[in-house]
């Protein structure tokens, strides 16, 4: 990370705390459907992406692009309702930035969460993952160039980026909610476009469960800076391929929608136990 890179992340991070009191101790960052969660917790402050001075702003249709701030299930709590990606054109420091900013709020947990195409011909549309590991070699890697010291080590280890306690916690919430939920390897890829048929074979034979258009990057920053992370999928349509239709944002944010209840359910269950 540059040393401009990081002296912007100072600024936008100074720009925040100046704007708020609260002191975060997870952050969550809500995919696409999931925008309303932001109505179930208990908000004290607000701060819309466009009021820090060189921050990303999100240009994709149902992101709002704003961090909340305030309790959820008696935890204190900071949600980014709506996220940057790499296709906007951003470069990918940028795009992780939001995600390093919590960190240097002081949040300790990341709860990730997104929408994807399904991969696993065993997962239908509406089907959530629990995200057990990722791939990411497609895009570039958010700590591409000189290490910020400050935030982590130059190498970090990558063995477990999604935390096993944590997942474990998220199956026991699961269970007790009597929500279903499958687990899988998710893949990253640049987008906008979807991707072709012969792509979906290609993540398949990588041992892909789920492809998507963002949070390994995010998760990679986050554990580069002693973040836990965990993240859930919501596997909205069945990748190219696979079914005979063509493939539309549309139908992402109605699957999304669609299942949002459980979703939310499941969210603050997994707030309320980590």
């Amino acid at each position: 990370m540059s040393t401009e890179a990081y002296e912007k992340l100072r600024k936008c991070t100074a720009s925040v705390s100046a704007r708020v009191t609260s002191r975060p101790e997870i952050g969550i960052i809500l995919g696409s459907g999931l925008g309303g969660f932001g109505e179930e917790m208990e908000i004290r402050e607000t701060v819309s992406y466009s009021e820090i001075e060189g921050f990303p702003v999100s240009t994709v249709k149902g992101h709002s692009g704003r961090y909340l701030f305030g309790t959820l299930e008696g935890r204190e709590v900071v949600m980014m309702q709506g996220r940057v990606h790499y296709y906007e054109g951003y470069d990918m420091q940028d795009v992780v930035l939001p995600t390093r900013l919590m960190g240097m709020l002081g949040i300790k947990k990341l709860i990730l969460t997104n929408a994807s195409g399904g991969i696993n011909p065993d997962f239908d549309p509406g089907t959530l993952m629990m995200i057990t590991d990722h791939i990411s070699c497609f895009v570039p890697s958010p700590l591409r160039g000189p290490n910020a010291d400050e935030l982590g080590t130059r190498f970090p280890d990558m063995s477990e980026v999604y935390r096993e306690d944590l997942q474990e916690k998220i199956r026991s919430t699961a269970d007790e909610l009597g929500i279903s939920i499958r687990e899988g390897i998710y893949m990253q890829l640049s987008g906008p476009n979807f991707e072709t048929p012969a792509e979906i074979r290609a993540c398949r034979a990588l041992g892909a469960d789920a492809v998507g258009m963002s949070t390994a990057c995010e998760a990679t920053a986050a554990n580069h800076m002693g973040i836990e992370v965990c993240g859930i999928s919501c596997i909205t349509n069945l990748a190219a391929g696979m079914n005979s239709r063509p493939l539309t944002h549309e139908e992402v944010q109605e699957t999304a929608n669609r299942v949002a209840a459980d979703f939310r359910k499941l969210l603050k269950g997994i707030v309320r136990r980590i």
